[in-house]
């Protein structure tokens, strides 16, 4: 019976919330997902040439991670109100804030990455006749996806709890259960929606993890053996004495 009357106590646990909004709930969680998947996949994007930009031409290193950083130090607030008169209140307009805030974790991973690729590597592979693209997808791609990887992990999860900054315009995922039910003092709804958001960064970033785990069989190649042979990448070939 107290399980049956936790919404009239308003109490932090309880099923019958569960059962009772489990489509707000479900639209919440799929609104949230959206948002955070289509931010962090735009970011990546962007992030990308302009750390080859970076990279390949040493003056632009330093305007493209100021104003990275700059970007990142804009409180959300600001920033969707900078936004607003050109996306409106829209979906847009949380993608956009989103993916700036994204750029100077992923911008600086992705250059480290390359960065950290042996001077030596690239020269035997320059010298094996690669050429720039094949060089850059080829080898030092795949040497740098730790450090790529690493910075997408910390992204996505920063990215899952920035999105409920977007409440403050109803296309916050499960930060609009959050406000409202902050504002209405619903503990069930607040509780349900908090667990919700940690559950969407643990497994996103276990997901990622896996992925990376995938895209990099030479980390792991030793327990490979015993399963028989495989074909070895561009990267493995040159980085292999």
């Amino acid at each position: 019976m107290a399980s049956e009357n936790c919404l009239v106590a308003n109490d932090w646990v309880c099923g019958k919330y569960l059962r009772n909004y489990r489509h707000e709930l479900t639209d919440a969680t799929l609104q949230h997902l959206w948002i955070t998947a289509v931010s962090v996949a735009i970011g990546l994007l962007v992030a990308f040439p302009l750390a080859l930009i970076a990279r390949r031409w040493r003056l632009a290193t330093g305007p493209v991670l100021a104003i990275t950083t700059i970007l990142y130090t804009v409180p959300s607030l600001a920033m969707f109100s900078l936004l607003l008169p050109v996306f409106g209140i829209s979906p847009s307009l949380v993608v956009t804030g989103l993916v700036l805030y994204s750029l100077t974790i992923l911008v600086r991973n992705i250059l480290a990455g390359l960065e950290s690729v042996p001077a030596d590597v690239t020269e035997a592979a320059r010298a094996m006749g690669y050429g720039p693209l094949r060089l850059l997808f080829g080898v030092e791609l795949p040497l740098a996806l730790p450090a790529l990887m690493a910075g997408l992990r910390i992204a996505t999860v920063s990215t899952v709890a920035l999105t409920t900054v977007g409440a403050i315009i109803d296309y916050g995922g499960l930060g609009n259960l959050l406000k409202s039910g902050i504002d209405s003092n619903f503990r069930a709804q607040v509780l349900a929606a908090s667990v919700l958001c940690v559950v969407i960064a643990l497994l996103a970033d276990a997901l990622l993890l896996g992925v990376q785990w995938l895209l990099t069989p030479w980390r792991h190649k030793g327990r490979g053996k015993q399963r028989g042979t495989r074909r070895m990448t561009d990267a493995e070939k040159v980085a292999t004495p």
